[in-house]
Parts: C-alpha cells; sequence; structure tokens
C-alpha cells in the first residue's frame, strides 16, 4: 500500500488561553494542500521502518509514524509491518507533515487489515498522537478549536486560487513558538472573517505567532512583504511557522522572482 500524507496550511490562527493540562486553547482554519509525503506499508515478518527524502532530527525516539503502528497494534490484533516514509513535507514549518503521517499510517493499517475502525474512532486515536493529527483523518477543510482536536467542518473555498509555499529554512518547535505567546481573546470571530471577502483577509485574518516569531526571524515578515510586493492577495506564516505561504487569483509568472525561491506553487 502507498499512501500520500498531504500538508495543511492555517487560516488564521488565535492562541486564546492556556489550558490547566500545559496546552493552549486555540482557533484557527485548516486547509489541505496538494504537497505531500509518500508512505508505503506492507505486512512482514518483522517490524521495520526506514525514512528517506529530508532528514529528520536526530532523536533516540520512536518516528510519529511507529506511535500510531503502536497505538492500533495495542488495540487490535495486526501483524508486523514494512513502512518506508519518503519525506518531502519540511519539518518544523507549520505545515503539519509529521501529523499528517502518523494520520496516514493509521487511515492505512485500518484499509490494509479490515479493520473497520469508524471515522469518529480513527480521529479520537489521532487525538492521542499530536493536536493537528484528527484533521488528517479526512483532510477536509475544518475549523478547529481546543488544543487542535474540535473539529467542525468549513465551507471555506480556495479552489481555482494558486498557492506559493516559501520556507526560510528555519526549524521552529512548537514549544518555543508557544513561549512567545501571550494568549488572548481575537478582535474578530474567524468564522466571519473567513466569510468576508477574500482580498479583505490582508488586514482581518490574522495569526498570533507571526509577529513574536518575526521579531526573532525577520525573514519570516521580509518574506509576507515579498509575497504581497509580487501579487499575493493574502499571504501569512503557517502554524508556528517557519513556513509563509501567499495566495494568488493567478499562476505566478515563470519570470517571476518567486520562481526562484518557492518550494511550492501551485494550484488548489
Amino acid at each position: 500500500m502507498i499512501l500520500f500524507p498531504i500538508a495543511k496550511i492555517n487560516l488564521g490562527l488565535h492562541v486564546t488561553n492556556k489550558r490547566p493540562d500545559g496546552f493552549h486553547e486555540i482557533e484557527s482554519c485548516l486547509y489541505p494542500i496538494p504537497l505531500c509525503d509518500i508512505l508505503e506499508i506492507i505486512p512482514a515478518e518483522e517490524a521495520k521502518f526506514i525514512q528517506t527524502g529530508i532528514d529528520l532530527p536526530n532523536s533516540n525516539e520512536k518516528n510519529i509514524c511507529q506511535k500510531a503502528y503502536d497505538l492500533l497494534a495495542a488495540n487490535y490484533n495486526i501483524p508486523p509491518v514494512f513502512m518506508h516514509l519518503r519525506k518531502q513535507i519540511p519539518i518544523g514549518a507549520g505545515l503539519g507533515g509529521g501529523s499528517s503521517d502518523a494520520a496516514f499510517v493509521l487511515k492505512g493499517l485500518n484499509e490494509l487489515f479490515s479493520l473497520n475502525i469508524s471515522q469518529l474512532n480513527l480521529e479520537s486515536f489521532a487525538a492521542e498522537l499530536g493536536s493537528d493529527c484528527p484533521f488528517f483523518i479526512t483532510s477536509l477543510p475544518c475549523l478547529v478549536g481546543g488544543r487542535g482536536e474540535v473539529l467542525s467542518p468549513s465551507n471555506i473555498d480556495l479552489s481555482g486560487k494558486f498557492l506559493v509555499l516559501i520556507n526560510p529554512n528555519i526549524h521552529i518547535s512548537t514549544k518555543d513558538a508557544y513561549a512567545l505567546i501571550n494568549p488572548k481573546q481575537p478582535e474578530g470571530k474567524l468564522e466571519e472573517i473567513l466569510s468576508s471577502e477574500q482580498n479583505k483577509w490582508k488586514n482581518s485574518l490574522v495569526n498570533d505567532f507571526q509577529v513574536p516569531i518575526s521579531k526573532k526571524y525577520p525573514i519570516i515578515s521580509e518574506t509576507i512583504d515579498f509575497l504581497y510586493e509580487n501579487g499575493a492577495y493574502y499571504a501569512a506564516m503557517s502554524g508556528s511557522g517557519s513556513t509563509v505561504f501567499g495566495l494568488f487569483d493567478f499562476a505566478p509568472l515563470a519570470e517571476s522572482r518567486i520562481k526562484k525561491v518557492a518550494q511550492f506553487i501551485g494550484e488548489l
């Protein structure tokens, strides 16, 4: 079985409160984008995991794909598997790549071994692995609340728009990003802002991480300005960084400066 775990961008991100459990209450809109990793899962006599592509930080911990397998194996009688993850989504980049990989392992194992786990239960398992993971079970536009695991469908539609991703090759850990935040209530309701004309988002659709992280890494705000200068109707940092995205009504021209620095350009 070969799967293609996709990435996401955040359309607005408000950090509203610090929870007693150490997590933060957030509200955001997660939107799937056509940038993906490649994940192969096949039954095997002995469990094995390999990773190629983008190098992951050295760690003694299991990869989140292995953790996803262990979670289902603890609840269902499934055989060992061989997993090969080809990493193409930048890490520490606010694109949800690791969360997506874990969620697609859950979905893949469910299909491969006919476990008949419901979508709701898959989302519950995914929430044990990470706050963004439940979103990737359906990979449909969603408004998220809680620590990111409370989902409600969104009718936001970016089809026909063009997306540019620029990653400044800065790894920003989620823990470090939250340390820069002072939670506060947003000035406007996210759902109402998203339902307004998209060309008005520039002045109203806010990512609370963007200003404090730009102060630490000015290249973030410089990249956002660069996208606006080149015709984006909306540009922002995704998640807790460091990837910046721009939305365009048109395909950036081949000779555009954007082509020289973008990691991804495509139609949504």
